[in-house]
């Protein structure tokens, strides 16, 4: 009866969370507008529409793709990368992947770039962003190239501006233009050097190019990620020279970085900007600030010292849309009711849908206990891993299994996954489950796990929990009746993992050479205040 009601809350108030709402119902907002890590945000309006994607990574679907109607309510939608065609993504790649994306549309059609520092830079489309979109196409074969944008000119040329990875280039702060072909599938020049951040703005990057009243803009970050703020250039010709101005610091406010973002105009002459702020384990979780121009150049936030230079907002009007629309936030509990993997979740690698299934058990996702290839001594590199962000700073997940792992060795539990994680998982060590609770620090250089604690149990069915609280602080906790949860052992300080931020979610492994494939059903994955 009460996951019937909860399916029915679920069906008519999908998109509201439980744990943070940045609308507050007055006709203002609070920042963050997202409290979750979609790092490196970039935002296209199209008509009444805004679009927005993010960096993925090595998380598979990747490039995730929201909407929304007023920059604050926003709806988790599609991902445009279901995965990747180089069978080296079949294993964890952590930290590569997709970074720091920009979204367009031009000529009726949605366009995503991206660099991927190993490879080069991509880009894929669709005229549906609800839709399938098209296989991606390598714009530019390179190495260290990263956070492309590109610009539809007024004669018809199209660009592509860059930044450059330091670990995989060798140089950093330098922003690059390329000339693309008309359909922007391929480079057609060797490229330019149009801006040299060394003296003033150090590790420039994040450059997203926009054109407006003759001038030909560049917002970029500087000065890195914790730590920094953002810089605008502007010249008459693309290839410079660039002027150069400070437009939002951190001042003095709370919120680090700012660092980088889009920025859209309305056709009634409104501006915003979308950018992130770096929250260590919570990841670079986003906000929303207005925007001002002046003799052509915008100042982003509030001036709150009057030094010309803006501070990030904290609280604000909402964007003037002309209507009120619905609560929304990002997709996060999960009750396992759809036929589809709900859109918050992502894999450690290329997935296999072999791994689960929806339909096996209606209103249950069944996890297969995969074989466990890796020679790693922890968890690190499992692929078959299902994750979603953090999205709050305090918050409790719930989750309900009901284990049928019938070979010793077989596992599966509730994690915080991240460059050091923790687990409280059911384990099979012969003829009964014995519930342990697990930590490894420093899991990215193979360092083995502890075992904190261990309890042996004799259920059907057992319910696991992680309360959150500030500072990323975990405690894990269990119950064979639902109500009534006991603490396994010591508190874990979540941390972030490779250039994202902490994840929560299961997992179901086997031991290798595994005759049969066992696994768990569960019932729903609950986050709560």
């Amino acid at each position: 009866m009460i996951k019937t009601i909860l399916i029915f809350l679920i069906i008519y108030y999908p998109l509201m969370s439980q744990v943070w709402i940045p609308d507050l119902g007055d006709g203002t907002y609070k920042n963050p507008i997202i409290f979750a890590d979609y790092s490196d945000p970039d935002v296209v309006r199209v008509g009444d529409d805004f679009y927005m994607t993010s960096s993925s990574f090595n998380c598979l679907p990747a490039l995730p793709i929201l909407h929304s109607k007023d920059l604050v309510n926003w709806e988790l939608i599609n991902h445009a990368v279901k995965k990747f065609d180089d069978p080296l993504f079949d294993i964890p790649q952590h930290g590569n992947g997709v970074w720091a994306p920009s979204i367009r549309y031009h000529n009726n059609a949605f366009y995503i770039y991206w660099g991927d520092p190993d490879r080069g830079i991509f880009m894929v489309k669709t005229d549906d962003p609800y839709g399938d979109w098209e296989d991606p196409v390598l714009v530019k074969k390179a190495y260290g190239n990263i956070d492309p944008c590109p610009l539809w000119d007024d004669d018809g040329k199209v660009y592509l501006v860059h930044a450059f990875a330091h670990s995989r280039a060798g140089v950093k702060s330098l922003l690059q233009i390329n000339e693309l072909s008309a359909d922007g599938t391929h480079i057609i020049d060797k490229g330019r050097i149009v801006f040299d951040g060394h003296d003033s703005y150090p590790t420039i990057e994040g450059p997203k190019i926009y054109k407006k009243n003759g001038y030909y803009y560049i917002f970029a970050p500087a000065g890195g990620v914790p730590t920094g703020w953002q810089t605008v250039l502007r010249s008459k010709n693309i290839y410079g020279p660039y002027e150069d101005k400070i437009v939002l610091e951190q001042g003095s406010t709370k919120i680090n970085g700012p660092h980088q973002g889009g920025w859209v105009e309305f056709a009634n002459g409104e501006n915003w900007f979308i950018h992130f702020q770096d929250k260590n384990a919570y990841g670079r979780i986003v906000h929303l600030n207005p925007v001002f121009w002046k003799n052509d150049w915008p100042l982003m936030g509030e001036d709150y010292d009057g030094n010309g230079i803006g501070e990030p907002v904290t609280k604000y009007r909402k964007p003037e849309v002309n209507k009120t629309y619905p609560i929304k936030t990002p997709q996060t509990t999960d009750e396992f009711s759809d036929t589809k993997l709900g859109l918050q979740w992502q894999w450690q690698a290329n997935y296999s849908n072999k791994w689960y299934s929806l339909s096996e058990y209606p209103d249950n996702i069944r996890l297969y206990a995969i074989e466990n290839s890796t020679s790693f001594n922890n968890l690190f590199m499992i692929p078959n891993m299902l994750l979603q962000k953090f999205p709050a700073e305090t918050f409790i997940v719930t989750t309900k299994m009901k284990p049928h792992l019938n070979q010793k060795g077989e596992q599966a539990g509730l994690i915080v996954m991240g460059l050091d994680y923790a687990c409280i998982r059911i384990l099979n060590q012969g003829e009964k489950y014995h519930l342990e609770y697990a930590t490894c620090m420093g899991a990215e250089d193979n360092n083995k796990e502890k075992i904190v604690s261990e309890v042996l149990i004799n259920q059907d069915e057992i319910y696991l929990q992680v309360k959150i609280e500030n500072g990323a602080l975990c405690h894990f906790r269990y119950s064979i009746n639902g109500n009534d949860f006991k603490d396994v052992g010591k508190v874990f300080k979540a941390r972030e993992g490779k250039w994202i931020g902490a994840k929560i979610g299961f997992y179901c492994i086997a031991p290798r050479n595994s005759r049969d494939q066992d696994y768990i059903d569960v019932d729903w994955f609950r986050f709560t205040k």
